[in-house]
């Protein structure tokens, strides 16, 4: 990293066309106008959805009581938005997304690395939240057309042809929203987070009723004590974190719009935390009151309505679950992984395409041959977040330790700045993944380690921060950094 400074015309004379577009520019200062409230509304949308009721509920699948459960949620999320904080600050303060700023750490050809990780999980997250929605299909269906469940008796490609087709016409459906643009996204998004918790309460209020009262439903035993909670905790803690792992790097994404850091950081206080610990007491609740009245936890949402027995209930529920999951599941897990695409082949592709590709792609990750029980669930999330943990650990130490809170925003734009390291490419960076990634999965390749896959990634996190600063420790960004340019100027 040399002493480089590069003057305001450079960036328009010779900001390079593999680098730079319309959709990668730093987001101007008249444009950036996202207040603390559409930062708060941002994340009701996204913690509204199946994969998320599902998760806080399966800890009661695992053994915990109520008060386990939710001490397990508040701890995640508390954890989370720390690191969110930490990472939404660049973004914020430069306007410009999550494929731009890690090049700062990894170089601008050795950024693409991470691009793809994230990309792949995405696509992974796309394909466990459209199957959890095909599901809510298949219920509405089923309330439609008689006959239907009989045809869970043909199977096609480890499903019953009624699940089969439910699946095809949910991931049909998202390929609908995106050949449209995401205007139609944000209409969803306007009614669909609302809906859930209609739902949510509804069913927080069958719990209650069923169980005569919050007490049965508090008073029920954990099943798990001393080192199995603690294992059990720790499993939970990584998985619920895992499920909010890609959007840890990607959160400049959403930042890079904000009024100011202010905005960002108290809209999201109140958004991720707080709409997340709410929405998981429901699941929670709910879950609860489905020990008292079948013996057994259900946290499938679906699963639960059909135990009604009421096709209004189902169609309604169902529907709502439908339209929360296609509105949330477009805006996190199409987007994200359709602008890394672009981003990996700007002259090929364009946001409708890589978005297409992606759904496309999604299919093969086939979750109705695994997504099957809540220790699946917690070992799944747990694998994204240790894969994820060591990028997210790179990037903070980069920005607050490596170029103390000073980006050179030209060089973003140019192979020949100050982040073009050794032809574009920063072993230092791909060194410390490399570690932080053999300390996430240690506990897999060492069976006598296998304790610490519990915590992957928090060792994936640390380890990346730990050793990313110490290899960087004789590189500093220059005291005369142009970071103050115009974003106007690019």
């Amino acid at each position: 990293m040399g002493a480089k400074t590069m003057e305001n015309k450079d960036v328009l004379m010779f900001k390079d066309p593999s680098l730079y577009n319309e959709d990668l520019a730093p987001v101007a200062k008249e444009k950036r106008n996202w207040n603390w409230l559409n930062y708060t509304t941002v994340w009701m949308g996204m913690v509204h959805n199946i994969v998320a009721y599902e998760t806080a509920g399966s800890l009661l699948g695992l053994g915990m009581n109520v008060w386990q459960a939710l001490a397990t949620v508040i701890t995640a999320n508390i954890i989370l938005i720390v690191v969110m904080w930490l990472n939404s600050s660049a973004g914020a303060k430069y306007g410009v997304p999550f494929p731009v700023l890690i090049r700062a750490s990894f170089g601008y050809k050795g950024a693409q690395l991470p691009i793809i990780i994230r990309a792949i999980v995405a696509i992974f997250w796309f394909a466990v939240q459209a199957y959890l929605g095909s599901k809510a299909v298949g219920a509405v269906l089923g309330t439609l057309i008689p006959g239907w469940d009989s045809l869970s008796s043909i199977h096609i490609i480890g499903m019953g042809l009624n699940d089969a087709l439910a699946v095809a016409l949910f991931w049909i459906l998202h390929a609908w929203v995106i050949s449209h643009g995401m205007e139609r996204v944000k209409f969803f998004e306007l009614w669909a987070g609302p809906l859930v918790i209609v739902l949510g309460l509804g069913l927080v209020i069958w719990a209650i009723t069923v169980s005569k009262g919050l007490g049965p439903l508090f008073a029920e035993p954990s099943t798990l004590t001393g080192g199995a909670f603690w294992t059990a905790f720790g499993v939970s803690v990584t998985g619920l974190i895992g499920t909010w792992a890609t959007l840890i790097l990607n959160i400049p994404d959403f930042t890079r719009f904000a009024r100011s850091q202010k905005d960002q950081v108290i809209g999201q206080a109140i958004g991720l935390p707080g709409t997340a610990i709410i929405f998981a007491v429901m699941s929670i609740i709910t879950t609860s009151g489905t020990v008292i009245a079948f013996g057994r936890p259900i946290w499938d949402p679906v699963e639960l309505l059909q135990q009604f027995g009421n096709p209004i209930v189902l169609f309604l529920g169902a529907f709502a679950l439908l339209i929360a999951t296609l509105s949330v599941n477009v805006a996190a897990n199409v987007v994200s992984p359709a602008y890394d695409l672009v981003n990996l082949f700007p002259k090929k592709l364009n946001f409708v395409k890589a978005g297409l590709i992606s759904i496309v792609a999604a299919f093969f990750v086939a979750p109705w041959l695994w997504y099957n029980n809540s220790d699946t669930i917690f070992n799944v999330l747990g694998a994204i977040g240790g894969a994820l943990g060591p990028v997210g650990g790179i990037m903070i130490a980069d920005y607050y330790l490596v170029a103390r809170g000073k980006y050179d925003l030209n060089s973003f734009y140019r192979k020949d700045g100050l982040y073009e390291y050794k032809n574009g490419w920063n072993i230092k960076a791909l060194a410390a993944l490399a570690l932080g990634l053999i300390a996430s999965f240690i506990g897999l390749m060492v069976p006598s380690l296998k304790g610490l896959y519990t915590y992957s990634w928090f060792f994936g996190i640390g380890f990346g921060f730990i050793t990313y600063v110490l290899l960087m420790k004789s590189e500093r960004m220059p005291e005369s950094s142009t970071e103050n340019i115009e974003t106007t100027a690019l």
